[in-house]
This record gives structure tokens, sequence and C-alpha cells, in this order.
């Protein structure tokens, strides 16, 4: 592994190393996967305007988010069921990404507990919600949560029922045997049972809430007092609904393009939402980050911070917790070269200036 030089090798390690039905998991998006690309290929059409002379012999990476002092902008997503990647699974990440100083936040649907997660030591982690069916299951989660010293509830905005996921269906994914959906333990919110379709799919439409709506938001605002983030928004209305809602925070999210195919790329909605949020919540986008420069250029675009999913996966299955500190680590490095060649000493110095988007070539066409 110390022949790694980027995020992305580590892809192909794990395509090597673990079963098609679980690699497919991992990897696969919804229906034509165009978004799947998309969240990728967006980012390579937006162009760095760097300033020059600007001594960047010191570089500050660090941030603070919702009242927490991280090292850097870069966060951990939630993935679920992370020990089909590796025996470790979400407590190795969690160790890794305290390592790195910086945010774990941990699905609901985890083979490792909020308790055992918050007993692999000290760390600033928030936890991904669903709502379900039953809301006595979602209080004892969110309550758990809390007592296990989690620092907010991500709450999945975007699942109310489970994308067309074509590569599970014909893997007929399922949950290896050995392994739980540990929160859930006890709950009796059921299990995943063998179908002749993914597991998953019958599982959440079993479980999730379609009703679920704005007043949720509010009624899980009664059972918390812990900050609440919206994952899965991508327009300029709910934005201002959630803003209504009293939210803490956004995070601009298509599910890693496993839900609706032909969404926009989460980079390509992003300043949409930043626009609408006006400075009154701070907007995180998660989806596609494989780069430093993915990082400088989604804040840029005004994104308070970013969260990372598939590349921890992908890493964990590689080489465990050391796989993912790597990943963290080369993200970390890439961002801090970025920083310093675009004229950058701290993320306050990071502006719109910086960036061309393929939207707006025409307006600095004359500067060209």
């Amino acid at each position: 592994m110390d022949l790694i030089t980027n995020v992305s090798e580590y892809e192909a390690i794990a395509r090597q190393k673990l079963p098609k039905m679980i690699f497919d998991y991992y990897a696969s998006g919804a229906e034509d996967e165009w978004t799947l690309k998309e969240n990728r290929n967006a980012f390579s059409r937006i162009l760095f305007r760097p300033r020059i002379l600007r001594d960047v012999s010191k570089i500050d990476l660090t941030t603070n988010v919702l009242g927490f002092d991280i090292s850097m902008p870069i966060m951990i997503a939630p993935t679920a069921m992370q020990k089909m990647a590796h025996p470790q699974g979400e407590n190795a990440t969690a160790r890794a990404a305290s390592a790195a100083g910086t945010i774990m936040t941990l699905s609901s649907r985890a083979n490792a507990s909020v308790e055992e997660v918050a007993s692999t030591g000290a760390g600033i982690r928030f936890f991904q919600l669903y709502v379900l069916k039953d809301r006595n299951v979602v209080t004892q989660l969110v309550r758990r949560a809390e007592s296990a010293g989690f620092k907010a509830i991500a709450l999945t905005v975007d699942t109310p029922v489970l994308g067309r996921r074509e590569a599970d269906i014909k893997n007929r994914f399922t949950m290896p045997p050995h392994l739980e959906l540990k929160n859930y333990e006890g709950l009796k919110p059921g299990k995943l049972d063998k179908t002749d379709d993914s597991d998953l799919a019958f599982y959440v439409a079993a479980q999730n809430d379609q009703s679920l709506n704005w007043k949720d938001v509010k009624w899980l605002q009664t059972i918390t007092s812990l900050p609440i983030l919206l994952k899965g928004v991508l327009t300029a209305e709910d934005t201002k609904l959630s803003i209504q809602a009293g939210v803490s925070g956004i995070i601009v999210s298509n599910h890693g393009a496993r839900q609706l195919d032909y969404v926009p790329a989460t980079i390509t909605a992003l300043e949409e939402v930043v626009k609408a949020a006006g400075g009154k919540i701070p907007v995180f986008l998660d989806g596609g980050i494989r780069r430093g420069t993915d990082v400088f250029k989604a804040l840029a675009l005004g994104a308070s911070g970013v969260f990372i999913g598939r590349p921890v996966v992908y890493s964990l299955a590689a080489d465990g917790e050391a796989g993912v500190r790597k990943v963290l680590e080369i993200l970390r490095d890439e961002f801090q070269l970025t920083m310093a060649l675009c004229g950058c000493r701290s993320l306050k110095e990071i502006s719109r200036d910086h960036v061309v988007t393929d939207w707006d070539r025409t307006r600095i066409a004359p500067r060209l």
C-alpha cells in the first residue's frame, strides 16, 4: 500500500478483494448511473484562477463545524454495513477519523452500534438517521446516540423509498449472514431477509416512513437537543424550507447517485443551495470527492466542508484502518497543495473568484 498515490487507486484494490455482490453494492448507482458519472465529471468542468505571490509559507486548514474544531474541512460521510468491507468496519473508520482530527458520521444501518463506535475512543461523531414507521425505534436510536456522545444528527431526507439499484437487483444483494445492523439489534424494526429482489430494497420499503415530511423535522427537534443537519437537499426551495424549519445545516447530497438518476451532480447544485441559504446556516457537500482539488472547488462555491463516502469503504476494504487514515492524509495533503498553488493561506481566503465554472464561462471570457 506504500505505492498508493491517490485515493482512486483504492477502488481497483477493493474490486479485487471484495465479492462482486458487495463491491457492486458500494460502487453502483441508480438506473442508468448518469448521476453517478456526473458526480465526478462535473468537477472536471470547474477550472482554477490561481493568485500568485501570496506568501503561502504557512497554511491553516483548520475549521469549525457546528461549534467543533476540526483539523480540515474533510469529513466522513455515513456509509452502511462497513463490516462487509473489513472485519473492523465502522470501528476502524472511527479510529481513523479521530486520528485525523475530523468528524465521522455513523450510518443508522451500520454493523457497529453507536455504543461500540463510542468505545473506540475520543472523537467528534455525527449520527445519520432514517425516520422509520415505528417512531419509538427512532426515538430510542436518537437517545442512544446522544448518550454515546454523538454531537449531531444527520437526517437523511431523500429516501422515502429506495432508488432502483439494478446491480443489487441482479446480484440479489443480501447482507452476509454473520453480520447484523447493530443499531437496530433488539429494537425489532425487521431484518434483511432473502428475497428474489434486493434485500435492502425490500427492507427499506417495509421500514422507511414514506409519509416523512417537514412536520417530522419539527418532531425530531422535540426529542433531541442535538443540532440537526438535513442530508439530501438539492434545491433553493428546499433550502429555504430547511431554514424555516430551524435546522442547523444542510448537506447537499444525491445519496451518492443511488436514489434518483438524472439529478444534478452535487457540485452543480451546490451554488444554488448556498445562495438560498444566504449565510444563515452552513452548507456542506458530499458526492464525487476524489481529490484535494475537488475539496477546494466545493469550498470556493460556498461549501463549509465536504464529506467523503466511497473512498472510505474502498480504502477500508484494501487496508483497514490504515487505508482510511491514508485516504484522509492524501486528501488533506492535496487540498493543502491546492490552497498553496491558488494563493490561499486559510479557508476564509478561498473565494468564488478562484474558480471558473462551465455555467459562467461566457461571463469571464473577456478575461481569458
